[in-house]
């Protein structure tokens, strides 16, 4: 492994991070008080508990997982497409680094930036509703691989597209109405037949429901479950990266 190269990659990117620093922390701080302002004091009311969790306590994985996905996608995408859309893409193809480096650099420097503005939503949480930790390292621990995750799914779709609006087509599209439909602000359990098998096709119910858990050991589908869409998605997501430099699919033009 080619450590320096990594090093140089991922200090690359968060040196261009460090430069909306305050925009990038400042972002989760307010989205995430519109929320607690909007569904806590508008909804909270009326909805005094889910799953025996006060409503505002209950929706704060999902919220925090909501910033996730999308910020994990945004930053990873970004960070892949720059060097293509300014050309510099052959500097990194000719460089001495394997495309595995290639990954764990920008996929690193990515999930950094999304575990920082994870946590930074986390707190703010807890500004406005209590918040419990029944098990913090399977919390932190999903918090990571949710990250790592959904910036490997950034990094193909930055490969992909052939524009900067095509960045946010999966991300508005496709992640937001999965997240919202996926048990983001309610139990899966509340729902009727047959939305509620339905909605166990949603990968991301298994991912909240585990995060979920980590917080107040309720969970939507079995921990076990969630663990493997995890892996299945990582799976996928490297298999697809493997190909795409095996290829040179969007990469060599």
């Amino acid at each position: 492994m080619n450590w320096h190269g990594v090093a140089a990659i991922y200090r690359f990117e968060m040196a261009r991070a460090q430069r909306t620093l305050w925009q990038s922390l400042v972002a989760p701080v307010i989205t995430t008080a519109l929320y607690f302002v909007v569904f806590g004091s508008t909804l909270g009311g009326r909805m005094t508990a889910m799953e025996g969790i006060a409503f505002g306590s209950f929706i704060v994985p999902g919220l925090t997982l909501l910033s996730v996905f999308m910020q994990s996608i945004f930053n990873a995408s970004f960070g892949i497409y720059f060097p293509k859309f300014s050309g510099t893409i052959y500097e990194l193809l000719s460089a001495p680094i394997s495309s595995l480096e290639t990954v764990v650099a920008y996929v690193g420097a990515a999930a950094t930036k999304s575990l920082v503005l994870a946590l930074v939503t986390l707190a703010t949480a807890t500004i406005f509703v209590p918040v419990h930790l029944d098990h913090p390292l399977a919390m932190l621990a999903f918090l990571v691989v949710i990250c790592i995750t959904f910036c490997l799914i950034g990094f193909v779709i930055g490969i992909w597209a052939n524009s900067f609006e095509q960045l946010q087509i999966v991300p508005m599209l496709v992640v937001t109405p999965l997240t919202f439909l996926g048990g983001a602000f309610y139990s899966v359990a509340a729902l009727a037949e047959p939305w509620r098998t339905v909605t166990l096709f949603n990968p991301v119910v298994y991912l909240i429901s585990g995060f979920r858990w980590s917080f107040y050991s309720r969970a939507d589908v079995p921990v076990w479950s969630s663990v493997a869409v995890m892996a299945a998605i990582i799976l996928i997501c490297l298999a697809t990266i493997t190909r795409i430099f095996k290829s040179g699919y969007r990469l060599k033009k």
